[in-house]
């Protein structure tokens, strides 16, 4: 590594991200700036012995407790692997940085280099490849990405920050207020990623629903859909972590009528109780929640739901945590995960109301729900078996094509695992990889579904 004028002028650079999609955007886009300026780029799933990088970028996730520890164990792998010599410097940006800088660099001082969440250009000046012109204060607003998922999708993040005052979440405290991307800026980004070959847009932002309301002066997502539809090359959209309440209807018919548009939808719901909704201060109660579900299953036949559910909020009592088992089991969604409530300092429930429900019974109460949501998953993947359905097709292994349809999400969701034993000889397995094909639904698990070739 040269250095120049007090810059570092890394040859190698391997960048690990931690925490959520969201993230990833960020690291991709940083990413690009580096290997315009001539840096290599090293595979982050390398081990650092074997990379043996001049820099290692940790972009940190500081939203719940098991994140913030995965953060910090990655940086004490990192510093390790500087004592033993086989990195040169460890930086580390992100949420996590963002929030506790001060904190971090009295406890970790083996850190050459701290950065928060919307200083990437004060971190590309200090790693000397510094283009001011690509960069603004506060964000990197760059279109090119180096993607770091394979080439055939990509998450688009369309907007950053929350204006929303959910008692549990930091991610305001953290991130500031809701701010949109033009749609001109993702129009441009999303037709560079469609000449690198991205076929599936994850269009991803704290609320997607709430898109556009900072510089339109109304929710603009079902436009966007609609912008974002007509770049050629792009043949599926798919929207995740939407807002229940105030949720924008003309998505739903956006939704209903492009078929470019995955009938799939992620949207944290947290709990279905009244009393503890509002204690969330989520905007809505049980009633508006379960006629806004009724909605989306109505105005889009066939729908996927995607949800998340907080079990051991404060408050949330035997009947409280019975009647999200009965709402669970009522309107069984496709896909939902689930965490243990955990307090977090600064947060409207962290000076309000105390974290009273005891960690054994936490656990007990999420291994009910999952327990639940499993029978009910194996029950719905089942009425898939003999339907044909249209996939892409992420990677081959073990003598299967792994794929997923419109109804699963990458990462997060189960994938469609398809027998190849009857392909033609004349045609690589690797050559599928990222193209679209129709499979027929011959077996099911609680998350993956089994298919051949149609």
């Amino acid at each position: 590594m040269l250095e120049v004028a007090g810059l570092y002028r890394p040859k190698k650079v391997q960048l690990i991200t931690m925490g959520c999609s969201k993230n990833r955007v960020d690291s991709e886009k940083l990413l690009a700036v580096l290997a315009d300026g001539g840096v290599e780029v090293l595979p982050e799933t390398l081990t650092y012995q074997i990379a043996k990088p001049d820099v290692v970028i940790i972009n940190t996730c500081g939203f719940i407790g098991d994140a913030k520890k995965e953060s910090i164990d990655e940086i004490l792998s990192a510093i390790a692997a500087k004592n033993e010599g086989y990195v040169d410097k460890v930086v580390v940006c992100g949420c996590l940085s963002e929030r506790y800088e001060y904190d971090l660099k009295e406890s970790l001082p083996e850190v050459d280099a701290f950065f928060g969440s919307f200083q990437w250009g004060a971190m590309i000046k200090w790693l000397g490849v510094e283009k001011s012109s690509a960069l603004r204060s506060k964000s990197c607003i760059l279109t090119e990405r180096y993607l770091t998922t394979p080439k055939h999708y990509a998450y688009l993040k369309i907007a950053d920050g929350c204006n929303r005052k959910c008692s549990y979440c930091a991610i305001p405290l953290i991130k500031g207020r809701y701010t949109s991307l033009p749609i001109e800026v993702l129009e441009k980004e999303a037709r560079a990623l469609a000449l690198q070959g991205v076929r599936e847009l994850i269009l991803i932002a704290q609320d997607t629903t709430f898109y556009g309301t900072d510089l339109y002066g109304k929710k603009m997502l079902a436009t966007l859909l609609e912008r974002l539809s007509a770049i050629e090359g792009i043949e599926w959209i798919r929207i995740h972590y939407s807002y229940p309440a105030g949720f924008p209807r003309n998505v739903l018919k956006a939704m209903a009528d492009n078929p470019k548009i995955c009938k799939y939808l992620d949207i944290p719901l947290q709990h279905s109780s009244s009393k503890i909704l509002s204690m969330m201060r989520r905007g809505v109660d049980y009633t508006k929640t379960q006629k806004l579900i009724n909605e989306i299953r109505s105005m889009v036949p066939g729908i996927a739901l995607r949800t998340t559910m907080i079990v051991g909020h404060p408050g949330e009592g035997k009947e409280e945590f019975e009647e999200l088992l009965g709402f669970v089991r009522s309107n069984r969604f496709e896909m939902l995960g689930a965490f243990c409530y955990c307090e977090e300092e600064g947060t409207y429930d962290a000076v309000h109301y105390p974290d009273e429900v005891p960690s054994s019974v936490k656990k007990r109460r999420y291994n009910r729900l999952m327990s639940l949501q499993s029978k009910i998953a194996l029950e719905n993947n089942r009425k898939r078996i003999g339907g044909v359905e249209k996939v892409l097709i992420d990677a081959y292994k073990d003598g299967f094509l792994i794929a997923r349809s419109q109804r699963e999400s990458p990462e997060v969701d189960g994938s469609v695992l398809i027998d190849i034993s009857d392909l033609q000889q004349t045609i690589a397995p690797q050559q599928l990889i990222g193209k679209f094909a129709a499979v027929c639904i011959t077996g099911a698990t609680e998350y993956d579904l089994m298919a051949r070739l149609a």
